[in-house]
């Protein structure tokens, strides 16, 4: 294998040692749970909507994605520079391809749901099987759900999804972006009926979700529905999923139950959020890039999530290969090897070493990335925004969806409450 050759090189060993201890070490026909109950550390992948939509195939607003069938040749080149970069996981790019997102608010398909899910099922194993790499198939949260339809319709959803899932024999399943606990459970229930593993993230803060229910209980919920593994993704940087899915973990435990634990931040600061996460902040989800986390930030959020007992380490919007490329770094001795992308990435910029200009050599080094304050280069930019916080949730006549396109009265409405606010 190629990681294993570049590890040879990277950490100077003996190449017939190196490939045995490697060897050794990883059992290809191993699960996700066989993993994580041997205390092997798991790396996620990262934000394939926000990804693909700053290289033109996804459109911002739906975020649907078609692309799995509409250009595979892009999907595919991201799982393989997520594989690259050290991922362990290559879900499947299924985030809101549900029948009943793919044709809101007058969203026009090529495809159906199931030519989606499909699509992106036969991607994900393909590149999968090109390392050491599990296939996971996601669901997440649906704009029935928001609209108040009944359990047994959200719950006929998610079962036409994995009803793709099993046909497609994927390693294990997820329930991710979820804002209420609610309705992740009723995604683990009927995930738990295929017979897989299940995980269920949700897009939650320290606050707890949408309807104030705490992440301890959160977690407890999610475990008793059927879970493994439990965590959060999405809607905050990387500081306070750590804190939120330590407070996951110590409800599971003062619950007497037992799980393993994930987080899949944003990368992107977001001290300034309020309950609802990254998408308040006026600058979603066209000016984010200031707050972009550097490759170092990823190094310091990797270590912190280890050292809190969550060993499913990955990313969501805002990640690119780069970034993940940097928790398998962070975490090389724990784990023994680096990734292939490492080839290309000397340890904390000592390929600067070989630079042409004397005062970026004299940047190859730990220290100085680990004390850089990066400046923005914006001199009338706040650091910090005000979140818009609207307060609606479920049931609200603003968040009832519809099948057909957004209304010119409609829009009116909501520009005039929003001038009304500032």
């Amino acid at each position: 294998m190629v990681c294993i050759y570049v590890n040879y090189q990277i950490l100077k060993c003996n190449k017939r040692v190196c490939i045995s201890v490697l060897l050794a070490r990883f059992d290809f026909t191993q699960g996700i749970l066989e993993r994580l109950d041997a205390g092997e550390i798991v790396i996620g992948d990262g934000g394939f909507v926000f990804a693909l939509e700053k290289r033109g195939y996804v459109k911002a607003g739906p975020w649907t994605p078609e692309a799995a069938a509409e250009y595979p040749e892009a999907v595919r080149q991201l799982h393989r520079e997520f594989l690259r970069a050290g991922s362990n996981v290559m879900q499947t790019f299924t985030f809101y391809a549900s029948d009943d997102k793919l044709e809101n608010r007058g969203h026009t398909q090529r495809f159906t749901g199931q030519q989606i899910n499909e699509a992106a099922c036969d991607l994900a194993r393909e590149v999968a099987n090109e390392g050491d790499a599990l296939v996971a198939g996601g669901v997440s949260q649906t704009p029935s759900y928001l609209s108040c339809k009944s359990e047994n319709d959200v719950k006929a959803i998610f079962k036409k999804q994995i009803d793709v899932f099993v046909k497609k024999n994927v390693d294990f399943l997820i329930a991710e972006y979820f804002e209420h606990v609610e309705e992740a459970e009723w995604a683990v229930q009927v995930l738990k009926t295929t017979g897989k593993p299940v995980a269920a993230t949700l897009c939650i803060g320290p606050e707890g979700d949408l309807n104030k229910v705490s992440p301890g209980d959160c977690a407890v919920r999610l475990v008793k529905a059927g879970a493994q593994i439990v965590g959060v993704n999405c809607h905050f940087d990387p500081e306070t999923c750590v804190k939120t899915v330590k407070m996951m973990k110590a409800g599971v435990e003062k619950a007497g139950l037992k799980a393993h634990y994930m987080t899949q931040p944003l990368a992107f600061h977001t001290p300034d959020c309020n309950c609802q996460g990254f998408i308040d902040l006026p600058e979603f989800p066209f000016s984010l890039e200031p707050r972009i986390l550097t490759r170092w930030d990823m190094q310091k959020y990797a270590r912190e999530a280890y050292n809190a007992g969550i060993h499913y380490i990955g990313g969501c919007c805002g990640f690119e290969p780069y970034h993940t490329r940097a928790l398998a770094e962070e975490l090389a001795p724990e784990r023994g090897f680096l990734p292939a992308g490492s080839e290309k990435h000397g340890n904390w910029g000592s390929g600067l070493e070989m630079h042409t200009k004397p005062w970026v050599r004299a940047r190859a080094r730990r220290d100085y990335w680990e004390k850089l304050k990066p400046a923005s280069g914006r001199p009338f930019c706040p650091s910090m925004a005000m979140p818009d916080g609207w307060g609606v949730t479920k049931g609200h006549a603003d968040l009832m969806q519809q099948k057909e396109a957004t209304s010119q009265e409609q829009l009116k409405a909501l520009f005039n409450k929003e001038t009304a606010r500032c």
